[in-house]
């Protein structure tokens, strides 16, 4: 058991994004996403189920090309799929990534 505070935690940018994973197992990873006022994650090909939860403020997520505006408290769901994120006003995301086992 580990108690993961998001309270206390920063995200580091896009380009050291494997510094923000705050857990990990064989069966799934949680990592932090801290996008800056008008900040953005370019595309990324996301080969494992994944939940993004919007821990505070606004983002606008994009899976396969389809546009999904999230607040504070929201979370989207969803299969594989190429993710793109943008924030106007800032916005702090848990994110998890859940592998696929065999049946």
């Amino acid at each position: 058991m580990e108690l993961l505070d998001f309270n206390k935690i920063e995200g580091k940018p896009y380009e050291e994004r494997h510094k923000n994973v705050l857990y990990k197992t064989e069966d799934f990873k949680i990592r932090v996403i801290d996008l800056p006022e008008n900040g953005a994650m370019p595309e990324c090909n996301m080969e494992t189920h994944v939940v993004f939860v919007v821990m505070s403020g606004q983002v606008d997520i994009s899976a396969n090309g389809k546009m999904q505006s999230l607040s504070e408290k929201q979370s989207l769901a969803s299969e594989p799929a190429v993710f793109s994120m943008k924030s106007e006003k800032g916005a702090k995301l848990m994110g998890i990534q859940i592998k696929k086992t065999a049946e």
